[in-house]
């Protein structure tokens, strides 16, 4: 495995690989990595040549208020993860690398990035279609692997892929959990020991939400209501809670067809997102 810094020879490596007839597959991550990313690159592996894990607390996304300084760092963990893993490359940026002096290009996805996290944190999600397209121009992979937990995340990256004629597939893999029931996430480990044990009460209620909406309830708004009447006991604020549609992420009156039932919420100092994905 081979850590590399510099965007030009992140580059030339791979280009020799492709010119080699190898396909490669990607795994953007901030780093703090966790089974769920690992079980990314473990697909990634099985499909493709040459995998590589990018690195990169990514300053665009994070609001003036939001925990860009504290986001848990630990590149030597990390390091060994991947080696184990039997990752090809980690590509390990700087910020002054990403976004040099005088960078002023940035990449909008309208429409889909409006509703659910959009709505609390309007620039994260150009932060987010930014680094993207730069990694994958630089990467340039035949498949990039991400998480259902983010999923209007994966859903905003796979239409930027496709409007933009990027030549990568999306692969979206299933929401890793712990044994209770919790989403993973690098920041569970701000949780206390008593908010961990709480924690898991978000997924409880979407299940129990999935339950109802396969038995015939279509009804989104008593969907959220009972949603919201479950997590408020332990929640210190709800960001939100959203029925939408999978395909352009609107909010649904009458559940019909497949439905996003997505969660946003802070648990202490904490903010948790998890969803589930149903259809009736």
């Amino acid at each position: 495995m081979r850590i590399l810094r510099s965007i030009g020879l992140m580059k030339r490596e791979l280009s020799a690989h492709r010119r080699k007839g190898r396909t490669v597959g990607f795994v953007p991550t901030m780093g703090y990595l966790h089974e769920g990313h690992l079980s990314l690159v473990r697909r990634a592996r099985k499909e493709t040549d040459i995998s590589v894990v990018s690195i990169f607390v990514n300053p665009a996304q994070f609001g003036p208020k939001e925990d860009y300084l504290r986001y848990p760092r630990d590149m030597k963990r990390d390091a060994s993860l991947c080696r184990k893993a039997g990752v090809s490359y980690i590509f390990y940026p700087d910020a002054k690398s990403m976004y040099p002096a005088g960078y002023s290009t940035y990449v909008r996805v309208r429409g889909l990035t409006e509703n659910l996290c959009g709505r609390s944190r309007p620039s994260h999600f150009e932060g987010v279609t930014t680094v993207v397209a730069k990694l994958l121009n630089i990467i340039r992979p035949d498949r990039m692997y991400l998480g259902q937990k983010d999923a209007q995340q994966a859903i905003v990256l796979k239409r930027m892929s496709g409007d933009l004629d990027m030549d990568t597939d999306i692969v979206i893999m299933p929401t890793v959990r712990e044994k209770d029931g919790l989403a993973m996430s690098s920041r569970n480990r701000y949780l206390s020991a008593d908010e961990r044990s709480a924690a898991p009460t978000i997924y409880r209620a979407l299940q129990e939400a999935g339950v109802l909406i396969k038995s015939g309830n279509g009804d989104a708004a008593g969907i959220i209501s009972g949603i919201r009447s479950k997590i408020r006991p332990i929640a210190a604020k709800i960001d939100y809670v959203s029925v939408v549609d999978t395909k352009e992420l609107k909010d649904m009156k009458n559940i019909k067809g497949e439905a996003l039932i997505a969660v946003a919420a802070w648990v202490g100092k904490t903010r948790l997102i998890d969803n589930i994905i149903v259809r009736r």
